[in-house]
């Protein structure tokens, strides 16, 4: 846009430029041309006088001029002058010939000027349109709603956009946050009848007060009332991932992910799945119990989403100012057009293996999300998945605070 409008600005002022050099130009030559009297006078007509045949030496008679015979051409001698209509037609052409020169020099020099001065003006005129554009983006990648514009300057188009913009975000915040706190308060007035339950059936069970034809009804139930308080954990963990952490803490990825590794151990071994860590400290800040959950998450899901004899390797570390958690696991083959499916809640990806509910990895999105990270995916060409949490370095001077007991 920037572009077109320095285009149209020059061209318009070229156009309109190049007429006015015109009209200044005819102007230039009816008024010189108006003005010839006063350069070149009027000539007048001179009669001639009679001849004295006598006095003639060439014999012409009384009456007659003189007849003038043209000299031969001589390239020695000077040019004769010009007559005054002449000079004034030379001196005419002269004028207008430096006229339009020095005019035509004049419009490209101003041409130049003017699509320097659009250029740079329409650079900050739309530079309010420019930030727009980027908090839409920096809000669409992210799962946080806290920013705004609040456009300075003129109230103009752009300061409206911004402004119109800014009560669309109040909008979908107070939405979104109307959402997250009915899904937490939801699942956890779910959560008691569902411990009720659960209650009420394994104590028949312990008891032994079931006849052995219901035993395998009441399992059934009891493993369902399972899946179902996982389900809403999940829902609760998700609820807690997309809500800006209010007390960031110091914490060191490599410390939770080897607690992730320790509680998935056993898994693991169920699975047959080669679990490997390479961990390098790697100080963020943020809530410890949500980053806890990212690093378990990504650990089950590689293990998970395995086949057997499968591996899966995490690592931490720190790059530049980031740091990081990297796992990489075999398992099925997968496209990359299938990678945004396994974050969105309840997707999971074509022939993925595992009981999960397909919570898991939107869990690790919004909670990187929701501390300032980044987070990526992409296939590995002989199957499985790699995934890639980038997340703010914690300064260097709390970096002693994670050492000490």
């Amino acid at each position: 846009m920037r572009g077109r409008l320095t285009l149209v600005t020059t061209l318009v002022f070229l156009v309109l430029g190049s007429g006015l050099l015109l009209l200044n130009w005819l102007i230039a030559q009816q008024l010189i041309e108006d003005n010839r009297s006063l350069v070149v006078p009027a000539v007048s007509t001179v009669p001639v006088e009679p001849v004295d045949p006598s006095a003639s030496p060439t014999g012409v008679p009384t009456g007659f001029a003189t007849p003038v015979v043209p000299a031969p051409p001589d390239t020695a001698t000077e040019a004769a002058p010009l007559t005054p209509a002449e000079g004034f037609e030379d001196f005419q052409d002269r004028v207008l010939t430096q006229l339009l020169t020095r005019s035509l020099l004049l419009l490209l020099v101003f041409t130049a000027l003017a699509a320097l001065l659009a250029w740079r003006a329409s650079r900050r005129s739309l530079h309010r349109l420019t930030q727009v554009t980027a908090a839409a983006r920096r809000i669409s990648t992210g799962s946080s709603l806290d920013e705004r514009l609040d456009l300075t300057g003129p109230h103009d188009e752009v300061r409206e956009l911004g402004d119109t913009f800014d009560a669309m975000l109040d909008r979908l915040d107070r939405s979104f946050d109307a959402q997250r706190q009915f899904t937490a308060h939801a699942s956890h007035e779910l959560r008691t009848p569902l411990t009720l339950q659960r209650t009420a059936l394994e104590i028949p069970l312990a008891q032994g007060r079931v006849p052995d034809d219901l035993k395998p009804a009441l399992r059934r139930a009891l493993d369902a009332n399972t899946r179902t308080e996982h389900l809403i954990d999940s829902l609760l963990t998700l609820a807690r991932g997309e809500s800006r952490t209010r007390a960031p803490q110091p914490v060191d990825l490599a410390d939770t992910v080897r607690n992730a590794v320790a509680d998935l151990a056993g898994e693991a071994r169920v699975a047959r799945v080669h679990v490997t860590a390479a961990l390098a400290p790697a100080p963020v800040s943020g809530d410890p119990a949500l980053l806890a959950q990212v690093a378990l998450n990504l650990l089950a899901n590689a293990v998970r989403h395995n086949h057997p004899d499968g591996t899966a390797r995490i690592t931490t570390g720190t790059m530049g100012d980031s740091a990081f958690i990297e796992v990489t696991n075999s398992g099925p083959v997968l496209e990359q057009q299938e990678i945004p499916a396994l974050f969105e809640p309840f997707r999971r990806g074509r022939g993925r293996t595992g009981n999960g509910l397909g919570l898991g990895l939107a869990v690790v999105r919004a909670i990187t999300l929701s501390h300032d990270g980044t987070i990526t995916a992409a296939p590995r060409p002989g199957g499985g998945i790699t995934v890639h949490i980038d997340l703010p370095q914690q300064p260097e001077d709390t970096v002693s605070a994670l050492a000490q007991p």
